[in-house]
């Protein structure tokens, strides 16, 4: 037999993979199934959105360019202009990615050295996995910190060991967070600048919930440079922001260095999106309204859940930002709740999917329509009512 990856051994399967199986056993049968596992909403792209994409279609099919569309780049480029009253230049902070999933998974190809002595990356667990998945296929070593409810589930790079930071080569954070919800202020991220910088660590910034929002729109880092983005880079997303998880457009702005690294390494790894994607990406980065409206379904949609939760005595954490809502799993056993939620055909990821933090907490997103949301909770708090599921 051929040799494997001895990172895929170790990994195993994608831990939220299991939960679309198991919700496409339900939906087999023709029930209804209130999946609230993965952040993929039912709300249909704009349709501005997709005549943009069909009419960038053309007869004949070309390779897209790593360094994307310049249009592309401009349209990020004025959006974090509007959005954050940062300017940065579309030719060397700007690099259009294929969502922020595989940009995430592939920084570490451009940073880590495998055979040196900075191999570490840092991300909070609970976190999104593949902050260290990426890191172990690039030969390098998945650190996690442990983030808690006492501290808002925010990873502070100043309260780690020296020696811990001294031993990594890149710090991710993510915020507003998945799974939490959490989210931080600019003086939270200047902290966190000026302690990656005074150790010479890469601060990637995941922001791909950055438009999902409620109370204050949620900052970025790249507010708190004053310019000099050295060692910061910040991943957004038009997935969450504009309903088009499966368009696949993102893009990664920051440090101009890292950006012409990154311009040489992804040609080699061919993920650049399609130019009729880059066309209908650029149209979604040039419009606001459609966000503004797509944020207020999703503050509807909040209502309901954290209502009912809060009704029902079950105890909620962060849930500031992003559509998801995070509680703790009554009776403190995430695995259990979620099994006794899918028999009433309810969907929600266990905490320790997101890492070993997240025992005994449950995430759900917010995945059906407002009406969806109802009929859900209406099934929960009758199966509360009937002993089937406990608080």
């Amino acid at each position: 037999m051929a040799t494997c990856n001895p990172a895929l051994e170790q990994l195993g399967g994608y831990p939220l993979a299991r939960l679309q199986d198991l919700a496409n056993d339900l939906r087999a049968d023709g029930g209804p199934v209130a999946d609230f596992s993965i952040g993929d909403p039912d709300e249909p792209t704009p349709p501005f959105i997709r005549e943009a994409l069909i009419d960038a279609v053309g007869p004949v099919s070309r390779y897209p360019t790593a360094a994307g569309q310049r249009a592309l780049r401009e349209a990020v480029a004025g959006w974090v202009r509007t959005r954050h009253g940062v300017e940065v230049d579309p030719d060397v902070h700007v690099l259009p990615s294929a969502g922020s999933k595989e940009a995430i998974f592939h920084l570490p190809l451009a940073v880590l050295d495998p055979h040196g002595p900075r191999r570490a990356v840092l991300w909070g667990d609970p976190g999104y996995p593949v902050y260290g998945r990426g890191a172990l296929f690039a030969g390098g070593v998945s650190d996690p910190v442990t983030l808690t409810d006492q501290d808002g589930w925010r990873l502070d790079l100043d309260a780690l060991p020296a020696e811990r930071l001294r031993a990594a080569c890149i710090a991710w954070v993510n915020y507003p967070h998945n799974p939490t919800g959490a989210t931080v202020d600019l003086d939270w991220y200047r902290r966190q600048v000026a302690t990656a910088r005074q150790h010479g660590l890469l601060l990637a910034s995941d922001e791909c919930y950055q438009e999902v929002w409620f109370d204050r729109p949620a900052p970025s880092v790249l507010e708190v440079c004053d310019g000099d983005f050295t060692d910061v880079l910040a991943f957004v997303s038009l997935s969450k922001r504009s309903g088009m998880t499966g368009y696949r457009a993102g893009a990664i702005v920051g440090d101009p260095e890292l950006i012409r690294r990154l311009r040489v390494l992804r040609p080699n790894v061919g993920t650049a999106s399609p130019d009729f994607v880059q066309v209908a990406a650029t149209a979604a980065w040039r419009d606001q309204t459609h966000v503004d409206a797509r944020r207020a379904v999703f503050a509807a949609k909040r209502d309901v859940v954290l209502g009912f939760l809060k009704d029902a005595g079950i105890e909620v954490s962060g849930s500031e930002a992003t559509f998801y809502v995070w509680f703790r799993a009554p009776g403190d056993d995430d695995a259990a709740y979620a099994e006794a939620l899918l028999r009433e055909r309810i969907i929600a990821s266990p905490g320790r999917a997101f890492g070993p933090a997240g025992a005994g907490w449950l995430r759900l997103a917010l995945v059906p329509t407002v009406q969806g949301c109802r009929d859900a909770v209406e099934r929960w708090a009758a199966a509360i009512d009937d002993g089937r599921l406990p608080v």
